[in-house]
């Protein structure tokens, strides 16, 4: 049985977020790995007192990463007691995501409904990007290796000088996942595209027009 992955449980338990890790691992065949999480606000579980990405970062040894095709029972013998685990979705092997900020992605994602284009999951960040920075961020799954591509598309779309805020998020990096308070989905991963999301090339040129539409003016001099 499905779980609503988009929307915050009422009651955050392990066995919540076990179901969860195994919809990501056994369905869509994502890897997962265990995140550190939040405790009293905004500190991070690592207790390092400037953490630069909050609940956002592995807690544990990399061994502890679940791989792609884990099943059900395997997840609950093999995830952390704790309730509060982040459930963080590393990038660069299945997906990289676009990140651009929350109007912006909003706008972009209604014109490419209505263009037909061929979508990914759309994650949404309430508290800020993947790397801990502040403002409400829309994140769009991508085929990986986008981050590795994203200033030389920008050139050949004529955007690379428009200054526009869209980073790429890609190799080495890890995103929050629902039932996590990080995170939430705008649209939640389906067949086919959990296993094969869209090129970044499909959606940059929107997401690119939606920033510079939407981006706040120059101060006056």
């Amino acid at each position: 049985m499905d779980i609503m992955l988009g929307s915050r449980p009422r009651r955050r338990t392990r066995a919540t977020v076990c179901r969860a890790v195994a919809q990501y691992t056994e369905r869509w065949g994502w890897p997962v790995v265990p995140g550190a999480h939040l405790v009293r606000g905004d500190r991070c579980s690592c207790g390092l007192p400037h953490c630069a990405a909050p609940g956002r970062h592995p807690e544990g040894p990399p061994a502890a990463r679940l791989p792609g095709g884990t099943r059900a029972a395997d997840v609950e013998q093999l995830w952390p007691a704790e309730a509060e685990t982040t459930v963080l979705l590393p990038l660069g092997d299945r997906f990289d995501a676009l990140d651009v900020p929350e109007a912006a992605g909003c706008r972009a994602m209604v014109r490419l409904e209505r263009m037909g284009s061929r979508l990914g999951p759309v994650l949404a960040l309430p508290d800020g990007r993947a790397d801990g920075r502040e403002g409400r961020r829309t994140l769009f799954f991508v085929a990986p290796g986008a981050a590795a591509e994203l200033p030389d598309l920008l050139y050949k779309m004529g955007w690379d000088d428009a200054g526009l805020d869209v980073v790429c998020h890609g190799r080495g990096e890890y995103l929050p996942a629902p039932p996590s308070v990080l995170a939430r989905w705008l649209r939640p991963p389906s067949a086919p595209t959990a296993a094969r999301p869209p090129e970044a090339r499909l959606l940059l040129g929107t997401l690119a027009y939606a920033c510079h539409r939407t981006r706040e003016p120059a101060p006056a001099p």
